[in-house]
């Protein structure tokens, strides 16, 4: 068989098994990762990529060590899941680096976390004054969780005391691209004739919604195809 041939079919095989991998690792492994993650993640793609164009390497060999990756990220994310010293082994713990307003520079120097890095992350967060900072904890993830001082933080409903009206779901997509999610209606109890005879009042039909969802306080949103703008902004 041509060589090219050959990585053809690894490469396919390579994408093939890390998805597989990636789906039985699960959502974790692609989210924001924690060092443990992120050397499972890069151990995996080291494995996939040689298994794809390596042809030195005997494909089952790779196949065999790729499957036992995937077997030990999988047991000791199990152990993480069931043991607090385990998940703290793996993942480490949360670093304060900003305590009751206060830089904790001892903290930031053992993590190599420079101030410069800090104000970025706080200005991510709608911080630019590090004066409204009550607490800044940087998570496993690398991530940086911010606490504002009470006479900073947004104010609420409840603050006001303003009437708030329940809502217990999730908006409801009922049409898209055209098509009505049947599935959607059924699970949600929604009666298909509602849904046409609120399309009738806005003289519309499916074909004419891009896309159509219940809000959680019932309100209906819907986009037609045809927006009617003139000139639609477009920045490339």
């Amino acid at each position: 068989m041509p060589e090219y041939i050959v990585i053809i079919l690894r490469s396919i095989a390579s994408f093939s098994l890390l998805l597989i991998g990636a789906r039985i690792l699960g959502k974790q492994t692609i989210s924001q990762m924690t060092l443990f993650d992120f050397v499972a993640a890069i151990s995996l793609g080291a494995i996939a990529a040689n298994l794809a164009f390596n042809i030195k390497i005997k494909f089952h060999h790779a196949v065999i060590a790729l499957a036992i990756y995937v077997a030990v990220i999988y047991l000791l994310a199990f152990i993480s899941l069931k043991n607090k010293k385990g998940r703290k082994l793996f993942a480490g713990d949360p670093t304060i680096v900003i305590q009751n307003g206060k830089i904790l520079e001892g903290n930031m120097k053992r993590m190599r976390y420079t101030l410069d890095y800090l104000n970025q992350q706080l200005r991510e967060k709608d911080v630019f004054n590090i004066e409204e900072v009550l607490f800044a904890i940087v998570e496993t993830n690398g991530t940086l969780t911010v606490l504002k001082k009470p006479q900073f933080r947004n104010v609420t409903r409840q603050d006001l005391m303003i009437t708030v009206m329940p809502e217990k779901k999730l908006p409801i997509e009922l049409i898209m691209d055209g098509e009505i999610m049947k599935e959607n209606l059924e699970q949600n109890n929604i009666q298909l004739s509602w849904l046409e005879s609120e399309l009738q009042k806005r003289n519309l039909t499916s074909r004419n919604v891009v896309y159509a969802v219940m809000a959680a306080n019932g309100n209906l949103y819907i986009d037609k195809f045809m927006d009617h703008i003139h000139s639609p902004i477009d920045k490339e």
